[in-house]
């Protein structure tokens, strides 16, 4: 159980070619930096080891590879155990303007990485991302993708790991926290028992969807539509304006804690849930009352603060 008294620890593997975006990457992410503090980022010449606390007690150990040729050499032959041992998810990057002998030497340089998890943490999850795509023509992006697609899948085959996604990213757009939102959601316990959490207080709500959002990153932790939808994109989508709306706020020192959004068709409420996460409900229901959502959250608030477990402990609450 993943509980008050221990703490989670994953290692999270990030690799990928030099300029693929890497660290500008993981800084958007985990470390909320400003889109323009991005061009400020030198060049990784070493590993980058970064310990990221996400959901309480969940530790993410991340290490970020560097992608020149000659450190990959070195992390990929001389020092493959070390590297490669007790790594619970890789995350490789690939930029999509490769093309030619240039893609199939760093298809290479993956086939080998895969090899190296096979041998030393054969449990592992993969995903890939083919970053940049703002760099190809929306018209082109389709066939683009398909086509790099189609070449990782049949490289990917062979070794003892699983390939769990590829994605189409852009560190501009939502489709990075689409992408990084499944990525932690593989690493978090116990997730059956938040996602019916969720859902159990959607119902008493008589909302028509919940999203549960990590605090510090706003990545997706789980949702509930009772509509069925299952369009994720939408709250990727949220997530990045709120982020940039709240790193808006930072800089002018003020801290919002609470927002709502009223039209004729649907009311939605974003607040602070538990020490680790802010909760979206949307309804649709004129007979449901903000006021009254409003009083249920912090009931459950309340509720939670009469225990000292971790954040899945605490949502157990809503069983």
């Amino acid at each position: 159980m993943f509980n008050n008294t221990e703490n989670q620890l994953k290692k999270l593997l990030l690799m990928g070619q030099q300029k693929s975006g890497k660290s500008s990457m993981h800084k958007v992410i985990f470390a909320c930096a400003p889109i323009k503090e991005l061009q400020q980022i030198g060049v990784t010449t070493n590993v980058s080891k970064i310990n990221v606390r996400f959901m309480g007690n969940l530790h993410i150990d991340l290490l970020d590879i560097p992608g020149q040729p000659e450190e990959q050499k070195k992390y990929l032959f001389d020092l493959k155990e070390t590297i490669f041992s007790t790594v619970e998810v890789l995350v490789y990057l690939f930029d999509v303007e490769t093309e030619g002998e240039q893609f199939n030497s760093e298809l290479i340089t993956y086939k080998t990485t895969l090899s190296n998890l096979s041998e030393y943490s054969p449990g592992s999850k993969v995903f890939v991302l083919i970053n940049k795509f703002d760099k190809i023509k929306e018209s082109d992006r389709k066939m683009v993708f398909e086509r790099k697609y189609k070449k990782i899948i049949q490289d990917s085959e062979g070794f003892n790991i699983e390939v769990k996604e590829i994605f189409a990213t852009c560190i501009w757009d939502e489709t990075l926290y689409k992408a990084w939102s499944q990525i932690v959601q593989n690493l978090i316990p116990d997730r059956d028992i938040i996602h019916n959490s969720l859902k159990t207080f959607c119902t008493k709500c008589s909302c028509d969807e919940v999203v549960l959002f990590e605090k510090q990153s706003y990545l997706v932790i789980d949702f509930v539509d009772v509509n069925e939808k299952k369009d994720i994109l939408k709250y990727e989508r949220i997530s990045n304006i709120i982020k940039q709306f709240k790193l808006s706020c930072k800089m002018a020192q003020i801290d919002i804690q609470t927002i709502m959004v009223k039209s004729q068709k649907f009311n939605v409420q974003i607040v602070e849930f538990t020490d680790n996460t802010f909760i979206l409900l949307l309804f649709t229901d004129e007979k449901v009352y903000p006021a009254a959502i409003q009083h249920n959250v912090q009931y459950a608030k309340k509720l939670f603060k009469s225990i000292n477990g971790s954040e899945t402990d605490k949502l157990k609450l809503l069983l």
